[in-house]
């Protein structure tokens, strides 16, 4: 890849460092199926996994197994026995299983180790550990046929994997299980991952797949933000499985997502692998590249500003002040005035904002300090700023807005405001209205 310099770099590492800071020291649970490792750039993302470690994230990996299961079974001259998308699962068969699992985790450790050793951070070293862990028990009989050593997650011994993520260790789950009475169990690597991160309250579970998330009719409703609340996720899903087919493996997933979010996980992430590192990019830029799942409704939300808004705001207001569009304001006027503010936030960053000062007495409001970030121009979130203002506006009983301005006038004319003039002002905001500035006012009735 081209290097990265001046001025985008410096964006980058900008950009990059609240997430740095806010994913230091916690947990993910990423998973992802066999088919991800039979692919060429399988090196890239165990890099990238590495990447996440060597930044102080504690990483608890699940793998799948599906396809090379598959060519065990077909090296031994064993016919796959599938009911719905759930694997039958005789001796034989686990005994290809076990071998297919066992090779498989061997291939991902020598490569985990190898992908520090190919950068700069060769000098580090990954550490990687695995351990019986699992509890399962049999899936037993479904639909009239008995699944055999096909198994369901039973417990999952949270405090040892805790210890050893306490250390440092990435710690890399197989679809195994076992019973206390000695038995191997087949599992679905999905209920595995989904089993761990409730169990360890983990702050992310991560879902690497092969399909686009982005392509799935869920991501239409998640807009641009790419997310979309527990409540929305659930509505969304019954009809992405009437209008297209998922496959098992992404059916597995998103059930299992949902499955961690109604259990206490707050963020549920589905990542497909096109592009430069999606993982990278889900996790460390504002707006990702997947799809996430949220147990809260708040990623994007519209709001009264608060004191802790200032600074968000601030930033916003500043270049647009600068160029003479709005009219200048300290941090101590903006902290008096916070009350009349109300903001968009993703994420934690104010992305846009106005204030909205009510004059009772003339049964008016003015609508100022519109701005929406450089980065988000284009969605409209102005429009969605003025459909709030209306709404605050009509329930203090007032009959209409106006606004003063220089350069934005036929933003306001299309949104239904029309030409006034400085006497259509309220007495008490003529008395500060500024010739010089020669604002033309836009009045809206309400």
């Amino acid at each position: 890849m081209p290097a990265v310099e001046g001025e985008d770099f410096v964006r980058a590492i900008r950009g990059a460092a609240p997430y740095i800071h806010l994913h230091h020291g916690k947990t993910f649970v990423i998973a992802f199926p066999g088919e991800i490792c039979l692919r060429k750039d399988t090196d890239r993302l165990l890099a990238d996994i590495a990447l996440l470690s060597s930044l102080g994230v504690r990483i608890v990996l699940v793998h799948g197994v599906r396809p090379q299961i598959e060519a065990e079974l077909a090296m031994r001259g064993i016919e796959s026995v599938f009911v719905g998308d759930l694997r039958v699962t005789d001796a034989p068969t686990m005994e290809a299983v076990k071998a297919a699992v066992g090779s498989l985790r061997m291939d991902i450790e020598a490569r985990l180790s190898a992908s520090l050793g190919n950068t700069l951070m060769a000098g580090s070293r990954l550490r990687v550990v695995g351990g019986n862990w699992v509890t399962a028990r049999p899936v037993g009989v479904q639909d009239g046929v008995d699944h055999l050593l096909t198994g369901v997650v039973r417990s999952v011994n949270v405090a040892e994997i805790r210890d050893q993520l306490s250390t440092d260790r990435v710690v890399l789950i197989s679809p195994i299980g076992y019973s206390p009475t000695g038995e191997t169990f087949n599992l679905r690597n999905a209920d595995v991952a989904e089993e761990i991160a409730t169990g360890l309250g983990a702050d992310k579970l991560i879902f690497i797949i092969e399909s686009e998330p982005g392509s799935w009719r869920m991501a239409l409703d998640a807009g641009d933000s790419g997310q979309l609340s527990l409540s929305q996720a659930e509505q969304s899903l019954e009809a992405e499985l009437l209008e297209r087919s998922l496959s098992a493996e992404d059916r597995n997933c998103v059930r299992a997502a949902l499955a961690a979010c109604r259990a206490g996980v707050r963020r549920v992430h589905l990542i497909g692998t096109e592009g430069a590192s999606p993982l990278l990019r889900e996790l460390y830029t504002r707006d990702g590249c997947g799809l996430m799942i949220s147990a809260e409704d708040d990623y994007e939300s519209t709001r009264q500003a608060t004191i802790d808004d200032v600074a968000g705001i601030m930033s916003l207001i500043s270049p647009l002040e600068r160029q003479g569009i709005l009219v200048p304001r300290t941090r101590e006027q903006l902290e008096l005035d916070i009350d009349t503010f109300s903001v968009i936030v993703r994420d934690g960053t104010v992305i846009a904002c106005n204030s909205l000062t009510p004059y009772p007495q003339d049964g008016s409001a003015e609508i100022a300090c519109v701005a929406v970030h450089p980065d988000y121009r284009g969605r409209d979130l102005a429009a969605v700023l003025l459909r709030r203002a209306r709404t605050q506006a009509r329930a203090q009983g007032l009959s209409r807005l106006f606004a003063l301005t220089t350069r934005t006038q036929h933003w306001f004319i299309e949104h239904g405001f029309v030409r006034g003039s400085a006497s259509d002002l309220p007495a008490e905001r003529r008395k500060n209205y500024n010739p010089a500035r020669n604002s033309l006012v836009l009045i809206d009735r309400l």
